[in-house]
């Protein structure tokens, strides 16, 4: 464990540029480009505008942009607008998503598996299943929205 090192961008932070590295977590505020081979956590309070690209991303703050990765999981405060392409989604209950998604196996072939996602009032539930030959439970995902939570 001493040779792992987390790159942290603190809640007093307000960067502009390009964050290259293995594992971030930002806590502040981060515009620009950000290109990670591990992991980058979007705390809850924190505010990026950027392009994406990590092996896994999870937020609970705020997030405008692209987003590739293979493991995306957004957390119950986490508010998301952009272009998602991910082969693992995972969506908490009181999360917001907007944009374009691609999800799943297919997601890094372009065309394939695309639809909006937006937070409108609509009863929606369903889920995905894992490709055959992957562990059951491995990449299940399930999605819901109940509508718009108004006054929130």
């Amino acid at each position: 464990m001493a040779d792992e090192k987390v790159t942290i961008v603190d809640a007093q932070a307000d960067i502009e540029g390009k964050m290259k590295g293995k594992d971030a977590v930002i806590q502040g505020r981060f515009r620009g480009e950000i290109a990670l081979t591990g992991r980058l956590v979007i705390a809850e309070g924190a505010k990026v505008e950027a392009t994406v690209a990590a092996d896994a991303l999870e937020v609970a703050g705020e997030l405008k942009g692209d987003v590739r990765t293979r493991s995306f999981t957004l957390a119950d405060k986490a508010r998301v607008q952009g272009t998602v392409e991910a082969r693992v989604l995972v969506v908490r209950e009181g999360a917001w998503l907007s944009g374009s998604v691609s999800a799943g196996e297919q997601s890094a072939k372009p065309g394939t598996g695309t639809q909006p996602v937006t937070n409108k009032p609509a009863e929606r539930s369903g889920s995905v299943t894992p490709p055959a030959g992957e562990k059951p439970g491995a990449a299940t995902q399930a999605f819901e929205n109940k509508g718009d939570k108004a006054g929130q």
